[in-house]
């Protein structure tokens, strides 16, 4: 048994392919099935259901692949440890990103840490709350930035700033006239929302007070907040958008913005890692240069 099978094991459990799990690793497929068919020879049980698509794990599989996460868990932190005692900062982060984050941070930050920290290895992944929650616990994902309060039992959130709610309104709206909008005041009827699985949409909806099913002319929904913002351009709709997105938006449709003046109008932006993490230099390093991209 060796390092290497378990990291393959541990790949096509991941990507549900043997194809896929070898690209992943660098290597060739014949290269990796054999790898993992030796370890199964050597446990003398099948841990992957190879007549499955995806590929799944045996109930045995399982359990073994429990005890592999916790091995390569506890492998990782030996390199990890001995780099922190010669005051480096170096190891693999596998970082994710929400949609209503990710292009508005990433590029803030990615130059002055690639800068500062060359001994990191960074993998970053654009994905839902409910995938990285997932990706966060089966440990494909090391730490990710979210709004805070959205990761449940096991993770840890670090806040790290707060990210103010605005309203963006037609100027076909009546609305629009207003500097300032209060929560009870929007009409429902002309709220286009990001579709299910964002979690700023749950916001959003608490914000509003509103029940999931929210009646809308348009009934629009989209992932993106620059579609909602080209709708409510070319309808009489408006949406709700978070503080970094507002220098995104042309100067010429600055008067669209109104400041909500009722409730929880803001949320947290945090970075979430597993309780179990120990790649502790790498998230200060994180954070540490987020804040500070941030601050300027």
């Amino acid at each position: 048994m060796t390092i290497v099978q378990l990291e393959y094991l541990l790949a096509v459990a991941n990507c549900g392919s043997f194809s896929q799990a070898a690209e992943h690793c660098f290597v060739t497929q014949p290269s990796l099935s054999m790898q993992v068919k030796a370890l199964e020879e050597e446990l003398g049980v099948v841990l992957l259901d190879r007549s499955k698509k995806p590929v799944i794990p045996t109930e045995v599989g399982e359990v073994v692949l429990e005890r592999v996460r916790e091995t390569l868990r506890a492998y990782e932190c030996i390199r990890e440890s001995v780099a922190e005692i010669r005051g480096e900062t170096a190891g693999r982060l596998r970082l994710g990103v929400i949609p209503t984050i990710a292009p508005y941070l990433l590029h803030k930050f990615l130059p002055s840490f690639v800068r500062d920290y060359p001994k990191v290895e960074l993998e970053i992944s654009e994905m839902m709350t409910v995938d990285i929650v997932e990706a966060l616990r089966r440990d494909r994902l090391d730490a990710a930035f979210v709004a805070g309060g959205t990761c449940g039992e096991g993770i840890t959130e670090h806040e790290l700033f707060s990210d103010r709610f605005y309203a963006y309104v037609s100027p076909a709206n009546p609305l629009y006239e207003r500097s300032n909008i209060r929560i009870e005041d929007i009409d429902l009827r002309d709220l286009v929302i990001l579709s299910p699985g964002n979690c700023m949409r749950d916001q959003v909806i608490e914000l509003c007070q509103a029940k999931r099913s929210m009646p809308s002319h348009y009934s629009f929904e989209s992932g993106s907040l620059d579609t909602l913002m080209r709708i409510v351009d070319c309808t009489s709709c408006l949406t709700i958008v978070p503080e970094m997105a507002i220098e995104y938006i042309p100067a010429e449709r600055r008067s669209q913005l109104k400041t909500l003046v009722k409730g929880a109008t803001s949320r947290k932006i945090a970075v979430a890692v597993r309780r179990t993490y120990v790649k502790n230099s790498i998230i200060r390093a994180l954070t540490d240069t987020v804040l500070a991209c941030v601050a300027h």
